[in-house]
């Protein structure tokens, strides 16, 4: 990889784990730039879950007091996200690669919709559910191993969807949301990296160390001045970003 092009990707790995550890959807603004390097769309999106994964763990390292107290929850949710990590990256791998370059502008589409509409959509849930719990409920276990699932087999606006099934069904304040949120993307894209390294195919390894190295810059920026940036602007620049990634792929 040249050097402008490594640039660009050490660049949307920064940006990507700033705003995942912020309000999620980092993929929106990663996956293009791979895109645009040269990678395929599978190829983009396994590099992309493997170099990302280790800036949601220090974005949730940063939000360590906001999990203290959390033990509970933790175990349980991470064996939801963990199994359904595996599934969705199973399917990824053993569907045909026509098959994520069809679905996949489809799930960007997704996820520019719930980047717009998951707060809105969230606290509107959380205001009329009568779900809500402090423990860990089966609808919030199943919720959550769904999340896994999406996020195993295309990673953007994970961390949106996993913020609106906490609206709905766990009663705690949203900044123990958040931290508990980036902790759990963490272990999807864990698990979904250790499925492609062992199969072995279809990474990018240059580009995933760049992604990386950016992304743990981006946690540790996310943590500590993220919630000062302007919400607004965020999301205004990931569904931007998107459209471009769905103009991109379908022409």
């Amino acid at each position: 990889m040249s050097f402008w092009p490594a640039v660009a990707v050490f660049v949307a790995g920064v940006w990507a784990g700033t705003i995942n550890t912020v309000v999620g959807s980092g993929t929106l603004l990663s996956f293009p730039v791979l895109l645009a390097v040269g990678l395929s769309p599978l190829s983009a999106n396994v590099t992309n879950t493997l170099g990302l994964f280790p800036g949601s763990f220090t974005g949730a390292y940063g939000y360590r007091r906001e999990l203290a107290g959390q033990g509970e929850r933790i175990v349980p949710l991470t064996a939801a996200v963990v199994l359904g990590s595996v599934t969705g990256s199973l399917l990824l791998l053993k569907l045909p690669p026509g098959a994520f370059k069809a679905i996949v502008p489809v799930l960007i589409g997704l996820a520019v919709l719930l980047v717009i509409f998951g707060r809105r959509l969230q606290r509107w849930l959380g205001a009329h559910s009568a779900l809500a719990s402090e423990r860990v409920t089966a609808p919030l276990w199943c919720a959550t191993a769904v999340t896994g699932a999406y996020g195993g087999y295309f990673g953007a606006a994970q961390g949106v969807l996993q913020m609106g099934f906490f609206g709905i069904f766990l009663a705690d304040d949203i900044q123990r949301q958040n931290a508990l949120k980036n902790l759990l993307a963490g272990f999807v894209n864990l698990v979904a990296a250790i499925v492609f390294v062992i199969v072995g195919k279809h990474i990018d390894w240059a580009a995933a160390g760049l992604l990386a190295a950016g992304s743990i810059c981006g946690g540790v920026l996310g943590a500590r001045i993220g919630h000062r940036l302007p919400p607004g602007v965020l999301r205004a620049v990931i569904v931007l970003v998107g459209v471009a990634a769905i103009i991109r792929l379908l022409v």
